[in-house]
């Protein structure tokens, strides 16, 4: 067997792991991906409309938000205020996770930005704990499971329209907050976990109730983020070197 093949054989192999990794996302967000397209269609949009932002924003948090103000013939400069402050969460995830991704080729790391998401995100940040490589064909797995899923599921909702139940009478709609919540619970070893949570989450609740939906995302990661940064490099967990894996235990 050649080099090439292996290599080949190894990227295949990457790539359907990050396929498995992502299958709790998938059956997670999917009912939102459908829900999204019934509540496109009865915005007036049609199926195809619909199909289309989903594969160009692919952002379910942002659809939500511009389907509402689509209905309600917003000012455009508006819209796109509001859908800035419900991604501006990923200008941060983008900063994380780049330093992952500077080995690879400008074009690469477009795609994997375009690809981001917050579970994404948590993946690569988990993958780099674990003192492994965040290799473009396992990211692209992961990826791409939960983008090919949420438009064609999309163009399912939008189809059957009406025939989709009210989510929160099923409980379906606690199924992404607590995948997120277990997302969080992955990162619970690291230094300074617990305080940088409570100060997110309260900060993002009284955001919440004094400046609104949805800014309160942001803003409780702003503090986060404004926490870990104050913090002295040596408790934050800066320059702590992740695990070794068990070939860099070989000598």
């Amino acid at each position: 067997m050649t080099v090439e093949a292996i290599s080949r054989g190894s990227r295949t192999s990457e790539f359907w792991r990050g396929v498995r990794l992502s299958i709790p996302v998938v059956v997670a967000s999917g009912p939102f991906s459908m829900l999204f397209g019934a509540i496109a269609v009865d915005n007036g949009f049609s199926v195809s409309e619909a199909f289309f932002m989903s594969a160009a924003v692919f952002g379910g948090a942002s659809q939500m938000v511009g389907i509402e103000l689509f209905g309600h013939h917003v000012a455009p400069w508006l819209i796109v205020l509001s859908i800035f402050a419900v991604n501006f969460r990923h200008v941060l995830y983008s900063a994380a996770v780049g330093r992952h991704l500077a080995h690879w080729p400008p074009a690469q790391q477009a795609v994997a930005y375009f690809l981001l998401t917050d579970p994404q995100y948590a993946f690569a940040e988990s993958e780099a704990q674990r003192g492994r490589k965040v290799g473009f064909s396992w990211y692209m797995g992961a990826a791409l499971a939960v983008y090919v899923s949420w438009t064609i599921l999309t163009a399912v909702g939008a189809f059957f329209g009406q025939l989709i139940p009210d989510t929160s009478t099923l409980g379906i709609d606690f199924l992404l907050p607590i995948y997120f919540l277990g997302l969080v619970m992955d990162f619970r070893k690291r230094p300074l976990w617990l305080p940088v949570v409570a100060v997110s989450a309260a900060a993002s609740m009284l955001a919440y109730r004094f400046v609104g939906s949805p800014w309160h995302v942001s803003l409780g990661a702003l503090a986060g983020v404004a926490l870990a940064v104050a913090l002295p490099p040596h408790r934050s967990g800066v320059g702590v070197a992740p695990p070794a894996t068990e070939i860099e235990k070989l000598p």
